[in-house]
């Protein structure tokens, strides 16, 4: 078991437990969206080599938009990093 320490002055107090579950749920959801955009750019290159360039455009696009997803998700995690320590 870990060694908590809780500051218990009500103005500072927080708790690490609390903070560590953001950070991981925060990995999560950036990992789910870099995976779903991964998937995404390999249906483009499959689309691309079977001649379907316009679903391979669309397939790009829904890719770039998973890894902004995921950019978002990873800027909130650095964010509670730099804030938190």
């Amino acid at each position: 078991m870990k060694n908590i320490e809780i500051n218990l002055n009500k103005e500072n107090y927080s708790n690490p437990i609390d903070k560590n579950q953001k950070r991981i749920k925060n990995h999560r959801i950036a990992a789910t969206h870099l995976l779903t955009a991964a998937k995404y750019h390999l249906a483009a290159a499959t689309h691309h080599e079977e001649g379907n360039h316009q679903k391979g455009e669309e397939s790009m696009i829904a890719a770039h938009g998973q890894v902004t997803l995921s950019n978002k998700a990873q800027k909130a995690g650095v964010r509670q990093h730099a804030i938190n320590g």
